[in-house]
């Protein structure tokens, strides 16, 4: 499976648990057995980070957020961050955050109702690679 259809899948997974009160495991397992928008490997471990490190990526998000609260977010925009944040900081390669920003962004183009949330994912998500950058860097 190409990188961007398990993204995509990982997105709708991690999208349909903020509306059921069963475990996401559950709902990655139902994807498989059914076989549409199946879960594989690459998404089954950006969702294990996203649930692992929510809160520290629910501050990351907050920290960047002007006069938004997270809780006024829609539900497609909160799990493209959160999910795109989860692979940045915690996936475990370095050098991917622009092509994480772009699947992000694409997402948000093709499930988002607001024709310029696309926009402020990107900004959100540059925001928090910068500030990651310069961490690493030493400023």
């Amino acid at each position: 499976m190409k990188r961007r259809t398990a993204r995509e899948n990982a997105f709708i997974a991690a999208f349909e648990s903020t509306f059921h009160a069963c475990e996401l495991e559950e709902i990655v397992r139902y994807s498989r057995d059914c076989g549409e928008y199946a879960v594989d490997e690459f998404g089954e471990a950006l969702l294990a980070n996203y649930i692992a490190h929510l809160p520290e990526i629910d501050d990351m998000i907050r920290s960047k957020l002007k006069d938004w609260t997270l809780e006024r977010l829609p539900r497609v925009n909160c799990t493209i961050l959160r999910l795109a944040v989860a692979e940045m900081c915690f996936g475990g390669q370095d050098d991917m955050d622009s092509i994480v920003i772009n699947e992000a962004v694409e997402l948000s183009k093709k499930y988002a109702a607001g024709d310029e949330d696309y926009q402020f994912i990107n900004g959100v998500l540059g925001a928090i690679s910068r500030e990651k950058a310069a961490l690493a860097e030493g400023y």
